[in-house]
This record gives structure tokens, sequence and C-alpha cells, in this order.
């Protein structure tokens, strides 16, 4: 065999093994991937009338929050640009509910459960499979392990053997048959879209697998061990008030940033736990964040390790990747053009087993076609 067939039969199985996976992947991307805009359009709630006037302090949203909470703590509040809600959030392995609030006036305008919410539901399936994470990670990493192989097989399989044969590897010929345009469909779509396709599986498997995010590291830091992330601990005989704390290091923080950025505060959950605030610069990504770590008695920063500790453009080339993973994984680190880009990425992905397999169902009839006509005429009697 030459190596083209070989990586023919290649593509060929591994393609009829992970084709429905691949599917329901490209299929849940897509509605990932415009999940800020479709949220910005159906979720009234995260609006308000702009005011001028301050925020709420922390303390006093997290007080109105903690009464629709179940008894429940406030893990994180965040505070949008002017015009935008401010919500208070618990979570944990298994319940997520967020409430959100005038942070003008502390009035309540919703509160969610969000394990039933529509993205949450879609986001947990292209994840595990609603599987539990330790069962359903390795089987969505490993199909899309199979995606990343099938991907590269594919350009070569695509990959014309001429000039004369270059034109037809570019365009799809909508006025043949449609097993042509098929095929086309499957090929020349298939190499328009490897290269995000690549993208988006790389991606993919630094969540899915921790060898692979370990390489990822190694590789992109020059050689570095992925570092784990660890809070710093607060000293709890220092005496203070945390709510307190949490009050003055964002008033203090909120004094130098822009409209246009936002900031969290995330609360300790123990007692030696730190006080953390994180600066979007960018709402809508996740990725330009800066953490800042504090002694939730004293309000003293604490330094902190991982690739989530301190400023982005501070960080490495490595931890600067870490941090950008999701927001490459659903384009929006191109802003709406890159979810774009990563919306037709997925639709043609979940499109290619589809395509590839009447390709191959369609091979199989004419070859068995074929032996039937030439049993017939080997059969027919010698006049």
């Amino acid at each position: 065999m030459t190596f083209k067939k070989i990586i023919g039969k290649l593509h060929l199985w591994l393609g009829l093994i992970s084709g429905v996976l691949v599917v329901f992947l490209g299929i849940t991307g897509c509605l990932l991937a415009f999940e800020k805009e479709i949220r910005n359009l159906t979720e009234s709630y995260q609006f308000v009338e702009k005011q001028d006037k301050p925020y709420l302090p922390p303390s006093q949203l997290k007080a109105i929050a903690l009464k629709h909470l179940d008894g429940r703590p406030v893990v994180g509040l965040e505070y949008g640009s002017p015009g935008k809600a401010a919500f208070a959030a618990y979570y944990d392995t298994v319940a997520y509910t967020i409430v959100a609030m005038n942070p003008y006036t502390g009035e309540v305008l919703k509160v969610k459960d969000m394990t039933k919410d529509f993205f949450r539901i879609v986001l947990k399936g292209h994840f595990y499979l609603w599987l539990p994470p330790a069962i359903g990670r390795p089987i969505v990493g490993s199909a899309t392990l199979v995606f990343l192989i099938m991907l590269i097989s594919g350009i070569v399989l695509w990959w014309p053997k001429n000039k004369a044969a270059i034109k037809q590897r570019f365009s799809i010929k909508w006025n043949a048959k449609w097993r042509r345009v098929n095929y086309d469909l499957h090929n020349v779509l298939g190499f328009y879209m490897s290269w995000i396709g690549i993208f988006l599986a790389i991606t993919g498997l630094v969540w899915a697998f921790d060898w692979f995010a370990d390489a990822t590291y190694y590789t992109t830091s020059g050689g570095k061990k992925r570092p784990p992330h660890e809070h710093p601990v607060s000293n709890p005989k220092i005496p203070g008030n945390t709510d307190q704390v949490a009050d003055e290091l964002w008033a203090a923080h909120l004094a130098n940033m822009s409209e246009k950025e936002s900031i969290t505060v995330f609360y300790p959950v123990t007692e030696t736990d730190p006080l953390e605030m994180g600066v979007n610069h960018r709402p809508g990504t996740y990725y330009k964040i800066d953490y800042y770590h504090y002694d939730r008695y004293s309000g003293e920063e604490l330094p902190a390790t991982g690739s989530y500790a301190g400023g982005f453009d501070e960080a490495g080339l490595a931890d600067k990747l870490v941090r950008m993973n999701y927001d490459i994984h659903v384009g929006a680190i191109l802003g709406l053009p890159g979810k774009f880009l990563a919306f037709f990425g997925s639709l043609i992905a979940a499109s290619l087993p589809v395509t590839g397999f009447l390709l191959w169902r369609g091979r199989r009839k004419k070859k068995a076609k074929s032996q039937v006509a030439l049993g017939k005429v080997i059969l027919q009697p010698v006049l």
C-alpha cells in the first residue's frame, strides 16, 4: 500500500469510530461561540439604567444576596461596567446560584439556578457529555485527539498531486451531481476549517488531559514545569473584619479602573483563605484579568503561585496561553470575527463526519454494483 492509501485507511476508520462524538462536539461548540451575545439579547436583567451616583459597596450587596441563597455564602461578587447589573454567586461541585442586583440601589433583579441554565447545560455536555467529569472528560478528550489526527491526515489526503488538481481542491463544483458536491463539501470545506480546527482541538485537549496541558506548558515556557495553582494563606490570629477589608480594597481598585473594566470580589470560604480581587480589562472574555490576593483580616497583599497569579501583562508566554485557552477555544480572543470563525469552524467540523460517511457508503455501493456487474459478465454463456 502507498503512503496515501495507509493515511486514507486511518482517516476512514478513525472517522467511523469518532464521528458521532465529533458531530455532537461541533454542534455544542456552535452554541457556545455566541453565548455572551445571546445572553445580552435574551437576559434583560443583566442591564440597569446608568445613574449618576456611586455603587453600593460589596458588603451591602452581599448582605442582600445572602437572603436569597438559602443559607449558602456568597463566593463571588462581580461589578460590571456602568449600566450593567452586579452579580453575587454561590457555587460548588453541585450547586450554582446567581443573584443579579442593581449596583446603585441593591434591587434584586433575578435569582437563578444556573444548574438549569441552557448554556450551562450545553457547556457540561461539551466538556463531559453530562457524565461525571472523571468519566466524561477522557471520553471527550479521546474524541478530540482522534479529531486532531483526522485533521492532519485530512490535509495529507487533500494535498494535490499536481498543478492541474490544485483548482478543484479550493472550490466546490455546485453544478455537479450530488455525490461530487458531497465530495467537495468534505474535501474543500474540510481543508479550510482544518486550520481553525487545529486550534479548537489543541485548546480542547489542554482541558481534557493533564499530560497534554503539561506538555503544552513545557513547550511554550522553554522547558519549565507547569506550576500548581496555590492560594496564599490568611493569618486568623490577626484581628480584622473581612467585609470591611473587602470594601476598602474594592474601593481602591475601583478608583483606578476605567468604565470599560469590571471587578470581581472573591470571598474566602475558610478561615485561612485569602480575599481575592479580579480586575477584568476586557469584559466578555476571561484571559485579561489581573488577580490580587490579600490577607482577609489585615488587607495585606499576599504572593500567589500558578498561571492565574498576578497581572496578565506580567505573566510569561506559557501562563498567558493558559489564561487565554477558553477565549481561543470559542474565538473570543479575536472579538466578533473570531467568534464567527469558531462558529463556522465548529459547524463544518460537525458536518465532516456526515459527508465523510456518505462518501464511504457511496463507494461501498459503487463497489458492490461493480462486483455484481462483473459476476454477470463472467456467468454469461459463451456463444
